[in-house]
């Protein structure tokens, strides 16, 4: 049987990883089932005050606990930010992770998704990093304007510290809708995949994609 593995990085995230894993478990396997899986926990402080960008220093920060917990023979592990693979994918780590932004590349294939908004942090909507992997698999990335990314950031900001309001939801779907006109709306930010739980097959949440991979594998 596969074991799973996962890296313990702040309670935001990791907290919504742990919920989703276990909810996803239970409808697959029934009764009082659980996710079998193992957790190295670790300070993210020192990680988060380096992101976004990569860093050497970063690299062996993070190179350490892969490493332990890949020791505790975990077949595959899931990383519980999304902005942190972009230093994964620098490191040579003796088991699999779950690679979100390749995870969702497949599923918009499968989709024949060719149009694409990314919707994340400001970094992230910006930056080259995941439409130039959406890129070299023929699937173009589309920004959303300069307004609405300052809209989403904020919205992101609010959901980590659990203020957000009624309105600024009713925003966010507005948004979402707004840019699926377009193609397929795609979620790089786990803020935005608490946020946002309805069913709409034109949003790929990389978060919940992770998370049904690693179920997928036990």
């Amino acid at each position: 049987m596969s074991k799973l593995g996962v890296l313990g990085l702040g309670s935001f995230s990791t907290l919504f990883y742990i919920k989703e894993l276990n909810a996803l478990y239970n409808k697959k396997h029934g009764g009082f089932s659980t996710c079998p899986f193992t957790m190295l926990n670790i300070n993210f402080d020192a990680i988060n005050n380096l992101l976004p960008n990569t860093s050497n220093h970063l690299d062996n920060l993070v190179l350490n606990p892969l490493n332990k917990l890949a020791q505790l023979n975990v077949h595959s592990i899931i990383v519980p930010n999304i902005t942190l693979h972009e230093t994964l994918d620098r490191l040579n780590i003796p088991s699999n992770i779950i690679h979100p932004v390749t995870q969702t590349i497949i599923k918009l294939k499968d989709d024949n998704h060719r149009h694409v908004t990314v919707f994340g942090s400001l970094y992230t909507m910006q930056s080259n990093y995941i439409s130039s992997a959406f890129k070299s698999h023929h699937i173009s990335v589309l920004q959303p304007s300069e307004e609405d990314r300052l809209i989403i950031e904020n919205l992101r900001v609010v959901i980590y510290n659990g203020t957000e309001t009624t309105e600024q939801l009713a925003t966010f779907r507005s948004l979402i809708a707004k840019y699926t006109q377009n193609g397929a709306v795609v979620f790089a930010c786990t803020e935005l995949s608490v946020a946002y739980n309805n069913q709409n097959n034109l949003v790929y949440d990389m978060a919940r994609i992770q998370i049904n991979t690693a179920i997928y594998e036990l």
